[in-house]
């Protein structure tokens, strides 16, 4: 898998920020950081299925990222969070 391009839904950037205290550069960097992705799930519309990427950004902060896989290496961002 490999992903290069992300859709943001407002709340979904404003929540990474006030509660995970995650921005979207620092999530973005866990993509381009050769990530382990592993299936959580099957999606609600077919082949869009839900996945976790997980990886250490830039400055070393390692995180979870949760997101639906869509067609041309695109990631529904849902959430993320410190992995723990």
């Amino acid at each position: 898998m490999y992903i290069d391009d992300f859709i943001w839904l407002p709340n979904i950037i404003e929540k990474l920020a006030v509660k995970h205290n995650v921005t979207q550069d620092e999530l973005e960097q866990i993509f381009f950081n050769h990530p382990k992705y592993r299936f959580v799930e099957t999606g609600y519309s077919e082949g869009e299925d839900i996945y976790a990427a997980l990886g250490q950004s830039n400055a070393g902060r390692y995180l979870i990222v949760f997101f639906v896989g869509k067609a041309g290496n695109i990631a529904l961002i849902v959430s993320a969070r410190d992995m723990n």
